[in-house]
């Protein structure tokens, strides 16, 4: 029964080219753009799911009150992880992690500064990472002991294949042994380190410390199986006040591993969602976009349901009962789904390329992984059953004494369905236009938003090496070569927020003020060198005021924070140092754009400096300052490669994310109304079909062209409106929410819904009219004498 099932369903594929071309064609191209989202949305989900003691692994967290608002941040003092794992059973295992990327590895002439962490060696046991030379008992052994991953190894030593004992040279003055080699990370991890390095070798170079408010580590626990996170929670949550007596009033918090990715957008220092609204807005969207593909579909089956309203007369009058009939359409619609799906993996291989290069991470199709194939059927059987069902039950309804006297009318019901699934299909797409132009148009506004600052011609350097010991001459070349129009040390880039403070003490602050004020450090040019706007005052300049070491810069919001009618000469008093204020700057952005500037100190050349900005001038291209440039710092800095970042390069990654999504959703609406559109064409051509004798009927009487597209179009054009009406306010409410999470936000006009609605009538009447218009110039004497 299934072959004949089979045989009769290609027959008809094969009568019916054209038809069968846009139901699979339609379906392909619906299911290869859901198979790249469950794609990435199975990246997301699987992020560090591998681990082998997953539900036991937690990360520890701060909760606190940071400018009146209670914040939740997983940075964690140093001292942390020992008091737990001293004062509570319920802890198998605890880690921390600062993460290490300024160190220089040598083995002979190879050379490179790799990304790596210093940990506790209880780490390796606590992650699934294994080893896959050396052991865990013996890997982190002595303190000058070090674990490289298989691509570091390649780095260093090329293709040695023994290379536990080996000694690795780290900036020019220390050997470190190799104690074990990792196996090269996963994909779906979040964890990114080229070495580890055991946390006694930064006890001994002096990075360990006790000070319960240097919140500068990841803190990772291992609770027993027989704990509950809930009442260890309670347990720990007051550690920082009392192994402080009082002084450190944050909250310690615990988080599951399973949940960091997904789940670390906190609100009220409660879970309030992350990554996880992106990943289900993804996933409905592809669901969407496969049901569009499936409506394309039932609307194009029920619409010739006349044509094949014979076959099923007949069938019924040999014996066919309702079930034999359901079962043969849903047998058709599973075959042209298999086709599809055949021909969507082909286009899903072909496009993943291109969808990696727009995700930054690498997804990708395993055709010899058995779940691959498993997940593929499921999609192509969902598929079929959807799409075929409704035809399905539709046709088998007919009643056979109807349809062999010809008496067969069109269900009223049927007709309505199908105007139902076109508004559906184009609210959806409606929707998606909408949430596209308004995703962008926010985007373009954080863009549009003026930094407090010139991004062009600015590059940064972080001082490593020898760098610091030679920062006057590298100066002095790159100004008296005229490669440089400025320079300037600072601590932090000018696009990048490094500390921040809620003790920074000012005359007149009250007791209970715990505003967060951003700080950096410059030994002068700071102005000239970023384009900064001077507001009020002067720069800070050492060479020409001696007391200018602990010379302070405010930016406005400081200015406003700290009540300040005139700031010049105000005493502001941070890490034991009294400062002078002698200028006022204009606000710049060195975090979001979206989100509002908050209060800044910029210290003199008593603080920290480990970062030079150079602004090069402008009659110089970019290639020849470079190579200018690099010759200068390998001349005073030899021994580590010339590593630059440009300052423009480094502001628009802050807008990375969000474009991905933008991007991304303009692609999924795009597919969608295209494949509505498809849909469309196929109705459209069908109806045409229809009514070919009545059209060669109205042009023998005199009807214009204009007068018949007109008519063929009005119905269409009249769902398409009532897409509009039900697509707005869910678009406004959707966009509404999703605007919310931003400060610096654009309002939500009504040009976007006209431009969104003008565009999905345009596209409707430019599919539809395309049939209309090659109905209407048939010629109407063979259109009326054709049976």
């Amino acid at each position: 029964m299934l072959k004949n099932y089979i045989k009769i369903a290609w027959r008809n594929i094969w009568k019916n080219k054209g038809f069968s071309f846009l139901n699979i064609f339609g379906l392909a191209l619906g299911m290869a753009v859901t198979m790249l989202i469950l794609l990435m949305v199975n990246h997301e989900r699987n992020m560090d799911t591998f681990h082998k003691d997953l539900d036991q692994l937690y990360v520890l967290g701060n909760k606190g009150k940071w400018n009146d608002k209670t914040e939740v941040w997983f940075y964690t003092p140093k001292p942390l992880a020992t008091a737990i794992q001293n004062n509570f059973p319920e802890i198998e295992l605890t880690s921390r992690l600062l993460n290490s990327n300024d160190l220089l590895f040598s083995k002979g002439e190879n050379s490179l500064i790799p990304s790596g962490a210093f940990i506790d060696p209880h780490y390796l046991e606590m992650f699934s990472f294994p080893l896959v030379e050396g052991n865990l008992a013996t890997a982190f052994s002595n303190p000058m002991n070090i674990v490289i991953t298989e691509a570091t190894a390649k780095k260093l030593f090329g293709n040695k294949k023994s290379i536990v004992g080996e000694t690795i040279q780290v900036n020019n003055d220390q050997l470190l042994t190799v104690g074990g080699v990792l196996k090269n990370l996963p994909k779906n991890t979040q964890f990114d380190f080229e070495y580890l390095l055991p946390w006694s070798l930064l006890k001994r170079v002096g990075g360990d410390d006790n000070n319960w408010k240097n919140n500068s580590v990841l803190t990772f626990a291992k609770l027993s199986e027989k704990t509950t996170p809930e009442n260890f929670s309670n347990k720990v949550k007051d550690i920082a006040k009392t192994s402080t007596n009082g002084n450190n009033d944050n909250e310690i918090i615990i988080h599951k591993i399973s949940d960091w990715w997904l789940r670390s957008k906190f609100e009220n220092g409660e879970i309030a969602g992350g990554r996880i609204d992106t990943v289900i807005l993804f996933t409905v969207i592809a669901l969407f976009i496969l049901l569009i593909a499936c409506i394309n579909f039932m609307n194009l089956s029920t619409a010739r349901s006349e044509k094949r309203a014979k076959e099923i007369g007949v069938r019924k009058v040999a014996g066919a009962n309702r079930g034999a009939l359901i079962w043969q359409f849903i047998s058709e619609s599973v075959l042209i789904a298999g086709i599809a799906g055949i021909i969507a993996i082909g286009i899903t291989i072909i496009t993943i390329p291109y969808f990696n290069s727009l995700l930054k991470y690498p997804i990708s199709v395993d055709i010899f992984n058995s779940q691959f194939w498993i997940f593929t059927l499921c999609i192509i059987l969902i598929t079929g059953f959807i799409a075929g069902s409704y035809p399905a039950f539709l046709l088998s309804s007919f009643k056979p004494i109807a349809i062999l006297k010809g008496k067969l009318q069109q269900d009223k019901s049927g007709f309505n369905i199908r105007k139902f699934l076109v508004v559906f299909q184009f609210s959806i797409a409606i929707i998606l236009i909408i949430s596209t132009l308004i995703i962008n148009k926010q985007i373009q506004y954080g863009k549009d938003r003026e930094n407090g600052y010139d991004k062009n011609n600015l590059v940064f350097l972080y001082e490593e090496g020898d760098i610091a010991k030679n920062i006057n001459s590298i100066k002095n070349d790159l100004i008296s070569e005229n490669i440089a129009q400025s320079v300037t040390r600072t601590f932090s880039p000018f696009t990048e927020g490094w500390s921040n403070s809620s003790s920074i003490g000012w005359e007149g602050k009250s007791p209970d003020d715990n505003t967060i004020i951003d700080r950096t450090y410059t030994d002068g040019n700071l102005i000239e060198t970023g384009g900064l706007k001077l507001v009020k005052g002067r720069d800070i300049d050492p060479k020409k005021y001696p007391t200018d070491s602990t010379a302070m810069l405010l930016n406005e919001a400081a200015v406003k924070a700290m009540g300040f009618e005139d700031p010049i000469g105000k005493i502001i008093k941070d890490n034991n140092k009294n400062w002078h204020v002698v200028g006022v700057v204009k606000d710049f952005i060195i975090r979001s754009p979206f989100e509002p500037i908050s209060p800044m100190i910029i210290g003199g050349p008593a603080g920290n400096l480990s970062t030079i900005n150079i602004r090069y001038n402008s009659n110089l291209t970019t290639t020849d300052a470079l190579s200018k440039t690099k010759a200068i710092f390998k001349k005073y800095n030899p021994n580590y490669p010339f590593e630059y970042h440009f300052v423009d390069e480094d502001y628009a990654s802050k807008f990375s994310e969000s474009q991905r999504t933008g991007t991304l959703s303009a692609i999924f609406a795009f597919f969608t109304i295209f494949i509505s559109c498809l849909g469309l064409l196929g109705l459209a051509a069908f109806l045409a079909e229809n009514r070919i004798k009545e059209i060669g009927i109205r042009k023998v009487l005199g009807a214009s062209v204009f007068s018949i597209v007109r008519l063929l179009s009005k119905d269409f054009l009249i769902l398409i409106i009532i897409s509009c009406v039900v697509a707005f306010p869910i678009a406004f409410w959707a966009m509404d929410n999703f605007l919310s999470d931003y400060n610096y936000r654009v309002n939500l006009g009504l040009d976007v819904f006209v431009i969104a609605g003008l565009g999905a009538i345009t596209l409707t009447l430019l599919t539809v009219s395309s049939q209309a218009i090659k109905a209407a110039l048939a010629n109407p004497v063979k259109n009326i004498k054709t049976e």
